[in-house]
């Protein structure tokens, strides 16, 4: 079968129609990680009424626990979908092992490192050679961990990325158990046992979550750990970062609260950034929680739309550095 790309082997695995939403979904193998066997799952979506009508290039990625049914569900509602209608060209992204992307051989492994490392940068160039542009990002929860990992240690760039939004990501809220280093340790040992952390069993969403995302989690938390890996400091690499951020916390949210998702976009070089609390306080009908901030009816009307608004914003200032940029080029 002939590859979709010319970066990487990547196969149309589907193409539905879905109500007046078109669903394209792909399947792409970029090779680019010691794990040769990693495939990942990217829907795509757009219009029936206006299937070339395509505006600039969105790519949602999921939390932890969780699929593309986050932003699409079967019926067609979802942040994703609702972009789709407003006209920008959607992507679902969909991690190692979680909803249409296979389980790879290493999946226990898995952890951030890897999806920022080779995952993020190998969707980052499907989307670009699609589509002739760099994306705009929204991530959830571990979805904008991973897009603020991905960013501080540089695999991904203003070329890849032409904003970034991150709703309920935090990475400083820790607890001190995880800070006693013979209580750390017997629960790595502990954990180590296991391939992964069951979703469905602990009420924690439709998908497993492997334990290499869990043990990372812990090693940035403990007594002397940081956001990064062994070869980068991501913290310290964030306070380089230009590109453009809107950072989004509910005031409601116990797992990731408003203050240290504030911590984060405070670490944020980007001069241009925003915050928003989503709670009464600020002018919202309810204090939101960590998955209401996306997925309710609340959501629809009051979260929505200025997720739309601050994507056509900056499309519109790209748009325009773009055409300077070409007018200050000398022509041959």
């Amino acid at each position: 079968m002939q590859s979709s790309s010319h970066l990487f082997p990547v196969a149309l695995i589907s193409a539905e129609r879905r109500g007046d939403l078109t669903e394209d979904v792909y399947r792409l193998k970029p090779g680019n990680s010691p794990d040769f066997t990693v495939e990942i799952a990217v829907t795509r979506l757009g219009r029936v009424a206006a299937p070339d009508a395509r505006g600039v290039p969105v790519v949602l990625l999921h939390g932890s626990f969780s699929n593309r049914r986050f932003w699409y569900s079967p019926k067609g509602i979802g942040l994703g979908a609702y972009l789709a209608r407003e006209g920008f060209d959607v992507w679902i992204a969909e991690m190692r092992g979680h909803g249409l992307s296979a389980r790879n051989s290493a999946y226990a492994s898995n952890c951030v490192a890897d999806y920022a490392r080779y995952d993020l940068p190998a969707i980052a160039a499907f989307v670009r050679e699609q589509t002739g542009q760099a994306p705009h990002w929204v991530g959830h929860s571990l979805g904008g961990t991973t897009l603020a990992a991905a960013l501080g240690g540089q695999t991904l760039t203003a070329d890849d990325a032409a904003s970034v939004a991150i709703f309920g990501s935090q990475v400083t809220r820790s607890h001190w158990p995880l800070k006693v280093p013979p209580l750390q340790w017997l629960a790595r040992l502990i954990l180590k046992r296991f391939e992964h952390v069951s979703g469905p069993r602990f009420k924690r969403g439709p998908e497993d979550e492997p334990m290499g995302v869990i043990l990372e989690s812990m090693r940035w938390h403990g007594l002397f750990g940081r956001f990064g890996d062994k070869k980068d400091n991501w913290w310290s690499g964030l306070a380089q970062v230009t590109v453009p951020l809107l950072a989004v916390a509910a005031v409601g949210d116990h797992q990731d609260p408003e203050w240290a998702c504030r911590e984060l976009f405070d670490q944020f070089g980007a001069p241009d950034k925003s915050f928003l609390a989503l709670g009464r306080d600020h002018g919202f009908s309810e204090d939101f929680d960590h998955v209401q901030m996306l997925v309710s009816k609340a959501a629809q009307t009051q979260v929505w739309p200025r997720v739309a608004d601050w994507l056509n914003r900056h499309a519109a200032a790209a748009k325009t550095e773009s055409t300077l940029n070409m007018m200050a080029t000398p022509q041959l």
